[in-house]
C-alpha cells in the first residue's frame, strides 16, 4: 500500500475550478470543471490517490436529475463536474454486463408495458430477499435492448419522469466506449466506478461477474492499478476474486453495522460489518483492496430521532491502515437528509444539504458518492477554500 496521498494539492485543484463560479453549473462551464478538477489523474499519470480531496462521485450518474443508470443520467454528471461516474453491473441471460442498480428491473424500465414479457414475470431469492418482478437474468441482451429506462423513485422525484423513456440500458461496454470518447474529447481521462451486484448469487446460477468484468477492463485498458477505474462490492469474495484476476483499485462496501455481507452467510463468516470496521477488519479489507466505501452512519450514528451524533473512530482508523474513505448516499432531498438538516414540511423539498455535506467533510471522509454531484461539489469547493 503507498502512502496515503496528502489532501493539500487535490483541495487546491478542486477550489481551483470551483473558482469558475456558477459557469460550473452549466454544460460548458462544467466540462471545463471536470478537466480542470483532475489534476494528475486526468492527466493519465496519477491514480485514485491523485483525484481531488474531497472526491465527488456522481452516485449512478446525475440520479438525482436523470433515471438512474442511462447514459443521459452519466453524461450530466460528468457534465457537472463529477470526479468520478458509478455503474452498478448485472448479467443478462447471455452473459453481457448491463448496468442496473439491481437484476430486478420492474421499478427501472418499462418492461411492464411490453406483453410479449408478462411471462418472465417470477419470484426470485436474491441475497435472502424475495422478489416478484422481472429480472435482467431472464432476458438477452437484444430482448432487454428493447425497453426503455424509467425513474426509480418517481414519488420523490417527479421531475426526473419527464425524461421516461429516453434512454435504453446500457451495457457496461457502452459506458466504456463513451468514457473513452469523453476522454478523447476533454483530453482527460473519465473516471468510472464499477460495482459488481449480488456476485455469490450470480455465480450460483452460472453467470459469475468477475470473469466478463475483467475481460472488459483489459479489453479496454482499465486492469492496471494507476487505471482511471475502481471496483466494488458489498461482498468482500468479490473483490478478492477481482484482484487475482486485475490490478485494478477495490473498493469494499460497507453496509449497517449489523448486516452481514452475503458471501459471509453463504460461507458461513459469522463476521458482520462491525467486525470490519475494527482496527483488525479494516487491516484485512486492507490486504486485497485500496478502500472502504461505507454508509454515512458508519461514519456519524443517527440517533433514534434521525439526527446526527458524534462522529465514530472509522476515518481515522480506515486512513491508519492506508485505506480512502468514500462514504454513501448523499441526495438534496429532505427525506434522505439527517433530521437536523430537513427544511419544512415536504419531504420531497430540498434540505440543507450543505450543512449534512459540512458535516460529514469535517470528518475526513476522501470523498462521498452523490445523486447530486452540482451540489457536492459546491460544498466540497466550500470546504477545500476554508
Amino acid at each position: 500500500m503507498t502512502e496515503r496521498a496528502q489532501p493539500g494539492p487535490g483541495r487546491r485543484t478542486l477550489l481551483g475550478a470551483a473558482a469558475l463560479g456558477t459557469a460550473a453549473l452549466t454544460v460548458t462551464g462544467a466540462a471545463g470543471t471536470a478537466h480542470a478538477g483532475r489534476g494528475a489523474a486526468g492527466r493519465g499519470h496519477g491514480t485514485y490517490r491523485d483525484l481531488p480531496v474531497p472526491t465527488v462521485i456522481g452516485h449512478r450518474g446525475a440520479s438525482g436529475y436523470r433515471p438512474e443508470h442511462t447514459l443521459g443520467a452519466y453524461q450530466l454528471a460528468l457534465d457537472m463536474g463529477a470526479h468520478i461516474v458509478e455503474q452498478d453491473l448485472v448479467p443478462t441471460k447471455d452473459g453481457h454486463l448491463v448496468c442496473r442498480h439491481e437484476n430486478d428491473i420492474t421499478g427501472t424500465t418499462d418492461v411492464a408495458d411490453h406483453p410479449e414479457f408478462a411471462s418472465r414475470r417470477t419470484t426470485r431469492t436474491v441475497d435472502g430477499t424475495t422478489l416478484t418482478g422481472w429480472f435482467t437474468e431472464d432476458f438477452t441482451l437484444a430482448e432487454l435492448k428493447t425497453l426503455r429506462a424509467t425513474e426509480r423513485i418517481p414519488g420523490n422525484r417527479q421531475e426526473n419522469t419527464l425524461y421516461d423513456g429516453r434512454w435504453d440500458v446500457p451495457t457496461f461496454e457502452e459506458v466504456l466506449r463513451w468514457a473513452e470518447k469523453e476522454g478523447r474529447r476533454r483530453g482527460a481521462p473519465v473516471w468510472l466506478y464499477a460495482e459488481t451486484k449480488h456476485p455469490t448469487y450470480f455465480r450460483g446460477i452460472g453467470l459469475g461477474l468477475e470473469e466478463p468484468l475483467a475481460r472488459l477492463l483489459r479489453r479496454h485498458g482499465r486492469h492496471r492499478a494507476d487505471s482511471p477505474l475502481i471496483l466494488q462490492s458489498f461482498e468482500p469474495g468479490s473483490m478478492r476474486r477481482l484482484a487475482e484476476l486485475v490490478s485494478t483499485p477495490r473498493v469494499v462496501l460497507l453496509s449497517n453495522a449489523s448486516s452481514r455481507p452475503w458471501d459471509f452467510v453463504r460461507s458461513g463468516d459469522p463476521r458482520t460489518v462491525a467486525d470490519l470496521v475494527t482496527p483488525a477488519g479494516l487491516k484485512w479489507i486492507a490486504s486485497f483492496a485500496q478502500g472502504i466505501g461505507p454508509t454515512l452512519d458508519l461514519v456519524i450514528p443517527r440517533d433514534a430521532q434521525g439526527r446526527l451524533t458524534s462522529p465514530t473512530g472509522l476515518v481515522a482508523d480506515a486512513h491508519a491502515r492506508g485505506l480512502v474513505l468514500h462514504p454513501y448516499t448523499m441526495r438534496n432531498e429532505n427525506t434522505f437528509l439527517p433530521a437536523d438538516f430537513r427544511r419544512g414540511g415536504d419531504p420531497n423539498a430540498y434540505g440543507d444539504v450543505f450543512g449534512a455535506l459540512k458535516a460529514y467533510f469535517d470528518t475526513g471522509i476522501d470523498g462521498i458518492f452523490s445523486d447530486n454531484p452540482d451540489t457536492a461539489l459546491l460544498a466540497a469547493a466550500e470546504h477545500a477554500g476554508r
